[in-house]
């Protein structure tokens, strides 16, 4: 199908793409990768008014390294982050849970930000920036904004952007040492959806832990961080009867959808196994 008729910018700078989504009112996208709007626009499933091009922004494509935390910039693929040494160092969390993101040619094009700011809940890096207390950078001509990972996932494909601003970039705190981490995705096809997904990081003192960060993809309309899983574990000693038993915990405070790969009650099975395999594998055991 070809998409409905829109128009095209494409700006030399921040401000001038901030602008231009001002200008153009409610009915306009922001294309970055584009691996998950040209699909939509194809189907006409989105016909904006305006269509703004962010490839010409090269500096949003930096990986920089913010003190505590590594800023990734919106036009840094999935492919960029994975390999970026300071990704990789502080954040491996975010290595790990994008290498499973669709094929490479998908992570070649893809932005990190772009599936943050896509927020499907069937998506795997929005459950990663929830573990992580990730924040948000947001611009518009009325100046920037920064908004917590924990704030920004409204609904179903639904987030705290306004209409008319622009997401630059995503500030991550860096984990530090003692953290280990793991991403437990179950999906159908090697390049699916999740069915459902676990976001997971550790830190253990000898066999006890310390901290645990969980959050779930596909278990409701926007990740779900499952406080009820960190709160089970912290203090408890690292072992898998007692990750399985934390684990049972998963689905509170979710609403797993019923859909053709699954039921709500298979998907709540789901969230118990693979947060209590995450866990162990995160934890080293």
């Amino acid at each position: 199908m070809i998409p409905a008729t829109f128009d095209y910018v494409r700006p030399a700078s921040v401000d001038d793409a901030a602008r231009a989504l001002a200008d153009a009112g409610e009915d306009a996208k922001v294309l970055a990768g584009g691996q998950s709007l040209m699909p939509l626009l194809r189907m006409r499933l989105a016909y904006p008014d305006a269509l703004i091009d962010l490839d010409r922004l090269d500096g949003l494509r930096e990986i920089r390294d913010d003190g505590g935390a590594v800023v990734v910039g919106a036009m840094a693929t999935h492919h960029q982050v994975i390999g970026d040494p300071l990704v990789r160092e502080h954040l491996p969390l975010i290595a790990r849970a994008t290498e499973t993101v669709a094929d490479p040619a998908v992570r070649h094009r893809g932005t990190f930000c772009g599936s943050l700011a896509h927020a499907d809940p069937a998506g795997d890096l929005p459950a990663v920036a929830l573990a992580l207390d990730a924040v948000l950078l947001a611009r518009s001509v009325r100046g920037e904004r920064e908004i917590p990972a924990a704030e920004f996932f409204v609904d179903w494909m639904t987030s705290a952007l306004e209409p008319d601003e622009l997401l630059v970039g995503v500030r991550v705190p860096k984990l530090g040492a003692g953290w280990g981490v793991h991403y437990e995705k179950f999906h159908r096809t090697a390049q699916a959806w999740a069915v459902v997904g676990v976001a997971c990081a550790v830190r253990r003192s000898g066999d006890t832990v310390e901290d645990a960060r969980v959050a779930l993809t596909n278990m409701g309309p926007a990740p779900v961080r499952a406080g009820g899983v960190e709160e089970a574990v912290r203090g408890r000693p690292a072992s898998r009867e007692a990750f399985q038993a934390a684990a049972g915990h998963a689905a509170e405070g979710t609403e797993p959808p019923t859909d053709l790969h699954g039921s709500a009650e298979y998907r709540t099975h789901l969230a118990s196994v693979l947060t209590a395999r995450a866990l162990g594998a995160a934890a080293g055991i």
